[in-house]
């Protein structure tokens, strides 16, 4: 008696399944960002905040991105400033209001520690074209659901602001 071979019936993965998965490859990219962040004598809650900082942002929406109290971000920013990579600027529009802005160095900094990320960047390195495509648009299908209930604009550390 022979087996007969036919094509491969895909898994179905049960949402549990897929959501430890998301949470693997989150905690595994976290690690990456924060090792990268090191190098630089960064925290990885200080990179954090300068991966946000792809324009002006007061210092109430840095706390809303880090699910945080206001006042720790004083400090953060405080750090971040004295080694000039963020500045604080008055809002145009309301002057008690401060927003925080990275300097030249910052972004450069921060675009260091993202092209240093080689734990992820090796993990991305095994797919092909077709399935960097495939997950980008699965990813960017995810994200509003996602962010709909996490806060507007929250992203994962060392991610690029949409640009949408």
């Amino acid at each position: 008696m022979s087996a007969t071979i036919g094509p491969a019936v895909p898994h179905r993965p049960t949402k549990l399944e897929l959501l430890e998965l998301l949470a693997a490859i989150g905690t595994a990219q976290w690690r990456d960002f924060a090792a990268a962040a090191a190098r630089y004598g960064l925290t990885s809650t200080q990179a954090r905040v300068l991966a946000q900082l792809e324009g002006p942002v007061p210092m109430r929406g840095l706390a809303a991105l880090l699910v945080c109290d206001a006042s720790n971000v004083t400090g953060i920013v405080d750090r971040l400033e004295a080694r000039e990579l963020v500045r604080r600027q008055p809002s145009p529009v309301d002057r008690r209001v401060k927003h925080v802005i990275a300097t030249d160095e910052g972004r450069d900094v921060i675009r260091r520690v993202r092209e240093e990320m080689q734990t992820t960047h090796g993990a991305l390195d095994t797919l092909d074209e077709e399935e960097g495509a495939t997950l980008h648009a699965l990813l960017e299908r995810l994200r509003p659901a996602m962010e709909k209930d996490a806060g507007a604009g929250d992203r994962l550390p060392g991610a690029p602001r949409p640009t949408a």
